[in-house]
């Protein structure tokens, strides 16, 4: 596996994925998607119990990582996990940069 240098812009990504991940209601939505897969915005609300102004504010964070992803169909929004990244902040990658001599 090749590890990604660690500069500044490498920090930063992670600095904000992991930023977008310390909040409650974030990790809420993350665990309903990971539970539920695609999952209409109409539903999120119900059952995180916000209120849809402050669900799109941390859907928005979400997005802006790329650690969900959404699609349009008709008039709702679904949301989804990204998995990929979800799993690149658990995996071997990340590691790699903060252990990149561990064996």
């Amino acid at each position: 596996m090749t590890c990604p240098t660690i500069d500044n812009e490498t920090l930063s990504v992670y600095e904000q994925k992991f930023k977008a991940l310390s909040d409650k209601s974030r990790l809420k939505i993350i665990f309903e998607l990971n539970q539920r897969g695609k999952v209409c915005v109409c539903d999120l609300t119900e059952l995180l119990g916000l209120p849809q102004s402050k669900l799109s504010y941390h859907l928005k964070l979400l997005l802006d990582v790329n650690l969900i992803t959404m699609e349009r169909i008709g008039k709702w929004n679904y949301y989804e996990l990204n998995e990929k990244e979800i799993k690149g902040l658990l995996s071997e990658q990340l590691c790699c940069i903060f252990y990149p001599n561990s064996k």
